[in-house]
């Protein structure tokens, strides 16, 4: 995206990544969970905030309704607005992440291009996309917030799973399928990718 800024630079701090990791004792990276509404995305991800903080790991939870509640207030759901909403949350994870923590960023974040894009700020092995995964069957029979069926009554549009694309990930660092584990299953197997890739090692 374009500056439309002039007469601007980067400023860079004297506290480097490794202070923060060796300060915090545990690696840094930002977790995007991804998939459709109601597959447990956020569940998810709070669930593994709980643990991580039972065990003395800085992290924090971005969520797609709390975000819209403040940060991106200003967009709606057109095309634009969900790449722009994508781009801003993007950008705060990656200030989270240099920050020292886990961030763990919860969006249905449909498309597949917009995923690459919040992907392509992070230096290599700091981005660990995750595909909570659900069949639209099972979304819609859960359907926690009624917005399943607002959209088949036509009060909600383009809604992503009914008249709105989601491009399931290509090539996902993780999959979690709701829908066959419980999230006693789903927080463990989040757990061993993250501790047999050393990211909640000491350092």
């Amino acid at each position: 995206m374009q500056h439309k800024s002039s007469n601007i630079s980067w400023q860079h701090s004297m506290v480097t990544r490794e202070d923060r990791r060796e300060r915090n004792n545990h690696n840094n990276c930002a977790l995007w969970f991804t998939g459709l509404s109601g597959s447990g995305k956020s569940t998810l991800a709070f669930a593994l905030e709980q643990t991580l903080h039972a065990r003395n790991i800085a992290s924090y939870v971005l969520d797609g309704d709390n975000i819209r509640h403040g940060l991106n207030r200003d967009l709606g759901f057109s095309s634009e607005d969900r790449k722009e909403n994508i781009r801003r949350i993007g950008e705060v994870s990656k200030l989270f992440a240099d920050a020292g923590l886990f961030v763990l960023s919860a969006f249905i974040s449909p498309d597949e291009k917009d995923r690459q894009m919040v992907k392509a700020m992070f230096p290599p092995g700091d981005f660990i996309e995750i595909y909570v995964k659900c069949s639209l069957m099972e979304c819609e029979k859960r359907d926690p917030k009624g917005l399943y069926k607002k959209a088949r009554s036509g009060q909600i549009s383009n809604f992503t799973g009914i008249d709105g694309k989601y491009d399931v990930p290509g090539n996902p660092d993780l999959i979690i399928d709701t829908e066959k584990m419980t999230i006693d299953q789903s927080l463990a197997a989040l757990l061993a990718y993250l501790e047999e890739r050393n990211y909640l090692a000491s350092c």
